[in-house]
């Protein structure tokens, strides 16, 4: 079975790309993964940590240097599930929404597109401005989903955990990966839609 690539970049938001691993291994995916130097840098200032395992606490991924270009997922050949890269910083986002091939990330992601399998980016980055709408926009346009990492409150969500897993959730929904993690609308409650606003 082909494997997902899951990129991690420098954006506020590393929980959103460990949980999402997390996800992909109990599913049994296998997934591959990349982080940017920058990427590294923001897991130890968010997460206390600078090495997946500790952060995971499981095997069951493959990581990839962002400087090997050898990799099998720098070639179109080789078979994948898609790609997500969460969080996605804005410089990742423009250098391949213009094909700047700078690291594995950015070839990945724009082999992701030439074969027409799924990319999803998932921004992490506020206030936006024009070029970075545009880039995004790009992307959009040339097959990518754009998945700002927002948050659902409607499920009444307690920790922090409750609200990245709105986003992982729908992340994995895109990749086509069945999961428990989440009551969808609709399955909130027995009560009526007015006594729970």
């Amino acid at each position: 079975m082909a494997s997902p690539i899951l990129a991690i970049t420098g954006a506020s938001g590393s929980l959103y790309g460990i949980r999402l691993l997390q996800c992909l291994i109990e599913q049994g995916t296998e997934p591959v993964v990349l982080v940017s130097d920058a990427g590294r840098l923001v897991l130890k200032v968010e997460l206390g940590a600078d090495r997946l395992s500790d952060l995971v606490g499981a095997r069951g991924y493959h990581q990839e240097a962002i400087a090997n270009f050898a990799a099998p997922i720098a070639s179109g050949s080789a078979p994948t599930a898609g790609m997500v890269i969460a969080p996605c910083s804005v410089g990742t986002a423009a250098a391949i929404a213009h094909g700047i091939s700078a690291n594995l990330i950015h070839r990945a992601a724009d082999v992701t597109l030439k074969e027409r399998r799924r990319l999803i980016v998932v921004p992490r980055e506020t206030p936006l401005h024009a070029g970075h709408l545009q880039n995004l926009l790009t992307l959009a346009n040339l097959g990518a989903t754009i998945l700002p990492a927002m948050p659902a409150f409607y499920h009444k969500p307690a920790t922090i955990e409750d609200l990245v897993d709105t986003v992982v959730a729908r992340i994995l929904d895109h990749l086509g990966i069945e999961h428990p993690m989440i009551r969808r609308w609709g399955q909130l409650h027995e009560m009526p839609l007015d006594d729970r606003l």
